[in-house]
């Protein structure tokens, strides 16, 4: 079974900060290249939360959408 959330991020090294994130401290997510099993996702604010592991297609997607603007943004 593929694993959807990892319980304490912090247990894993090489976190980056999305590019896409505000440069406000308060809306960042930080993502994490290499997982096998998708893409983790993060909270910057909570790095021994959880974090959500989202299937690659689903992300590529989704970052495919963002980068159109779909979401208003850049």
């Amino acid at each position: 079974m593929t694993e959807h959330t990892i319980r304490n991020a912090a247990s894993m090294s090489g976190w980056r900060k999305s590019s896409y994130s505000g440069s406000e401290n308060g809306s960042c997510i930080e993502v994490l290249d290499g997982y096998p099993h998708g893409i983790p996702v993060r909270d910057s604010k909570a790095p021994h939360g959880p974090a959500v592991v989202v299937p690659a297609g689903a992300w590529s997607a989704f970052v495919g959408a963002v980068k159109g603007g779909a979401f208003g943004g850049r």
